[in-house]
């Protein structure tokens, strides 16, 4: 009688394992999805004058992120200004935990050495890169960028491209989109925010 008990015990437990076998598909863990209204980011290795810059080794601080070139006759330079002047109002603790990174979409003319050397006319603490076209085009589809350069023309041209300011919350994901011309108490009243979010 315990014998029959047991095969049949064992028969069911075999059968639940088959039915398991056969229906139970685990999904793969779902991959973290944009904030909504924000595009999805992400991390990326650029090229600067003190040598590689990943966003992933800032993690922890908030990234304040723009995207243009160093011959841009008003854009940029208007935003590496307000960027300045946040960095002024922020306080040295809140300096520390924030970093500003100009990223530029015209590595043909802008040079890492260059770029150190434009953005550090604003404020040293502003870091300029840049990366080989295929490596830009490939970052800016997943910050949202649009840039294009025309063709010909020689050295002198300009490249058109959107003018939003990116801020990296500390745990690399974009928190914030800030449009062109924003003035720059709002900008660093943002990145305080952004501060005092839970990691």
């Amino acid at each position: 009688m315990q014998e029959r008990i047991l095969a049949v015990v064992a028969l069911l437990l075999a059968l639940a394992i088959a039915a398991l076998a056969l229906l139970w598909h685990p999904q793969p863990a779902p991959r973290e999805l944009p904030r909504p209204g924000l595009p999805a980011g992400g991390d990326f290795v650029l090229d600067s004058a003190a040598g590689k810059l990943a966003l992933a080794d800032l993690r922890g601080k908030v990234v304040a992120l723009a995207f243009g070139y160093t011959a841009c006759p008003d854009i940029c330079p208007t935003t590496l200004l307000t960027l300045a002047d946040v960095i002024a109002q922020l306080e040295p603790g809140e300096r520390e935990r924030a970093a500003f990174l100009f990223v530029s979409v015209d590595p043909a003319r802008d040079t890492p050495q260059h770029l150190a050397s434009y953005t550090a006319f604003f404020n040293p603490a502003i870091a300029g890169a840049t990366a080989d076209p295929a490596t830009l085009a490939e970052i800016a589809g997943r910050y949202g960028v649009i840039y294009s350069r025309p063709e010909g023309g020689g050295d002198n041209y300009a490249v058109d491209h959107s003018a939003d300011l990116y801020l990296i919350g500390t745990d690399g994901r974009i928190a914030d989109k800030i449009a062109h011309g924003t003035p720059s108490t709002v900008i660093a009243g943002a990145i305080r925010k952004h501060l005092q979010a839970p990691r």
